[in-house]
């Protein structure tokens, strides 16, 4: 359920983050109808926050005008994000290359600590809070890898980022692999074990946007579990 409103930021920047982290975990769904009259309702408002946000949210391609239905939430489109995942599998091994050379033992520790963080949040059912360990993690890798540019680069779609990977956080049984390879990786880390890291995030981004169906080639290099050139399959070639 959409949380209410606190009074420590701007109501339309408090309204735009929850209807976001709303679109991001899930409680809002493709295709559904979103009017003012409602979220305002739901974070207890006046409908001038919520317009704004809503304005901010359908110029960054969350929300789409529908006709007569107003506004509903965008389809996940599943090229962008396909793009998207090619392009983290390119940059986040790097980014793991880079930040075994900088791992220091207070760094392995916060590591390991957002990974016991985000699996016990999976545990207990909390898809938000699961979602933003995922992301404090990735972010993390990036902080850690001393290059900047890489960050940035994934900055400008983070927002769709994080919708992408409540995605695969809400698919069945994605929860549990992805702490588990999210744990191997800052192990191999600690080990300093670049390359063995570095293939292990590679791995992890690609299966990821493969299993929830993205349909895109990898980056060139890129290889599947097996050792042979992989793709983002259909869900239709699974078995």
């Amino acid at each position: 359920m959409i949380e209410t409103l606190r009074s420590e930021k701007h109501l339309v920047d408090q309204a735009y983050d929850v209807i976001l982290d709303a679109l991001c975990d899930g409680t809002l769904k493709s295709g559904e109808r979103i009017t003012q009259e409602d979220i305002a309702a739901r974070l207890n408002v006046s409908r001038q926050p919520v317009t704004h946000a809503l304005a901010v949210l359908k110029s960054q391609g969350f929300l789409i005008s529908s006709g007569r239905r107003g506004l509903t939430v965008a389809p996940v489109e599943m090229k962008f994000f396909a793009e998207i995942y090619q392009m983290r599998s390119v940059l986040e091994p790097l980014a793991v290359r880079l930040g075994c050379s900088r791992l220091s033992t207070s760094a392995i520790v916060k590591g390991r600590s957002i990974v016991e963080h985000g699996r016990n949040m999976m545990i207990a059912g909390d898809a938000r809070a699961s979602l933003q360990a995922d992301v404090d993690f990735h972010s993390f890798i990036y902080e850690l890898s001393g290059n900047a540019l890489i960050g940035e680069s994934l900055k400008l779609h983070w927002k769709h980022l994080r919708r992408a990977m409540g995605e695969v956080l809400r698919y069945p049984g994605m929860s549990i692999s992805v702490w588990q390879e999210h744990g191997r990786i800052i192990e191999a880390m600690a080990r300093g074990d670049g390359d063995a890291a570095a293939d292990m995030m590679c791995k992890h981004i690609v299966s990821a946007a493969e299993r929830i169906g993205f349909e895109a080639n990898p980056a060139p290099g890129i290889e599947a579990e097996s050792g042979e050139p992989g793709r983002i399959r259909k869900p239709s070639d699974r078995s």
